[in-house]
């Protein structure tokens, strides 16, 4: 009996020496952490909650770091089951390398939410990724929400990669594919606006010749018409005088302010 005792005692103290050795261990390897790297694992654990918005804010905690790193650990997010979550995760892994984090976030302008998507296109504008193009270029023809077609014109334009002109100006003048129902009328000017802008931020002079037509068709809206002037003076192409000189006697007042801008734009690149 007394054997027993004895060996149930030194069991006991063995497991009891064992976990105070493992807690041991696993506090000094947390002491070999920095600041950031001990943050970054905080956030990484908060990512398995079962709670959603802890996992939303364990996404914008990571963001905040602004570090590759703490995207690559964001990236997790990307596969979340909740909608709210990828969306937010999109906006998570920015600090990564462009290449890298134009990679990880294309899968996801196939992703069945159009919020999601539409978020995912911005945060493809904001890689600056040139490998992003082609995803955006079919998104902008082929997806059936405005609001994501919109946000992948405006993420053409901030990556400025000639190789969108042609998408964009599809837009423009109207040979984009059919959709598949008829679009309200707003809708397609949100889209044909943000096309127009990218034209100015990309500056490709194959793309006066739509912009001259978007700018000198009345049917359009004005608020095309002032962003096709806008993009013209940008590019800063010549043979865009005439169509800038008639708009200056445009009944709208935004839209001849918009050409005269454009042509002091023009007249300061001749000097």
């Amino acid at each position: 009996m007394r054997v027993r005792i004895i060996n149930g005692l030194l069991i006991g103290c063995l497991a009891i020496t064992g976990r105070a050795l493992e807690t041991t261990r696993l506090t000094q390897g947390s002491d070999h952490l920095t600041p950031i790297q001990r943050e970054i694992e905080r956030q990484r654990q908060r990512l398995s909650s079962a709670e959603i918005e802890e996992r939303r804010d364990a996404l914008m905690r990571l963001a905040s770091l602004e570090r590759p790193e703490a995207s690559r650990v964001a990236t997790a997010g990307l596969r979340d089951p909740v909608p709210i979550v990828r969306a937010t995760a999109v906006h998570a892994v920015l600090s990564l390398p462009q290449a890298e984090g134009a990679a990880v976030l294309i899968p996801l302008l196939q992703d069945k939410l159009e919020f999601v998507r539409r978020e995912t296109a911005y945060a493809l504008g904001k890689t600056r990724s040139r490998s992003a193009v082609e995803a955006l270029s079919n998104l902008l023809l082929f997806d059936k929400e405005a609001s994501v077609r919109a946000a992948a014109a405006i993420a053409l334009g901030q990556i400025g990669d000639d190789a969108a002109v042609n998408a964009l100006s599809q837009v423009l003048n109207g040979t984009a594919p059919p959709k598949g129902k008829k679009k309200k009328l707003r809708e397609n000017e949100f889209v044909m606006r943000a096309a127009a802008h990218s034209l100015g931020q990309i500056r490709s002079r194959s793309s006066v010749t739509v912009l001259i037509a978007t700018l000198e068709n009345e049917t359009n809206a004005n608020d095309v018409r002032r962003e096709a002037a806008t993009a013209l003076g940008l590019i800063g192409d010549a043979s865009a005088i005439p169509s800038l000189r008639a708009a200056l006697g445009a009944a709208d007042p935004y839209l001849s302010e918009a050409a005269r801008e454009a042509l002091r734009r023009l007249r300061l690149a001749r000097n």
